[in-house]
């Protein structure tokens, strides 16, 4: 038997498909269904997980890394809870704050930066939700050339 046979992807192992997992995660409990769906594959795949929280207020838009507020406050100190948890499932992990539209600076990491795949949880907008609202994942999606998981919250 030929001993590609046996590994998923013709020939690909578990181990070479994703390095690094772009999670991008909004502080919000859709989160939740990323985290939970992106640990066993990263454990799976032996990859490096970077965490991405884009800070989107008006003191984060205007001041960018030199914003000072609430906000930021509160995104670092969840975006430091959430790279604990997953370490603590036994998966390298780092955690980044962006600061302006969430959906540019998504772009902007992975063309800069690279990954092997990007995760994301999705609101579940209906067709006229997305429309008039536009939805962080679509632009993503469609911006960028490395697989996407999206992943509906509950």
């Amino acid at each position: 038997m030929d001993a590609r046979a046996s590994r998923p992807c013709g020939g690909i192992g578990a181990q070479n498909m994703y390095k690094t997992i772009l999670v991008t995660v909004d502080g919000t409990s859709s989160d939740r269904a990323i985290l939970e769906h992106i640990k066993p594959l990263a454990k799976l795949a032996g990859s490096r997980v970077v965490l991405l929280h884009v800070a989107d207020g008006w003191a984060a838009r205007t001041y960018g890394a030199d914003a000072v507020s609430r906000e930021i406050s509160e995104d670092t100190a969840y975006l430091k809870q959430v790279r604990e948890e997953v370490q603590a499932a036994g998966i390298p992990t780092q955690s980044e704050l962006a600061y302006g539209v969430p959906s540019k600076e998504i772009v902007k990491w992975v063309t800069e930066k690279g990954c092997d795949l990007v995760a994301m949880s999705t609101h579940g907008h209906r067709l006229l939700g997305d429309i008039f609202l536009g939805t962080t994942a679509s632009r993503v999606q469609h911006e960028i050339s490395v697989p996407v998981l999206l992943l509906r919250a509950k």
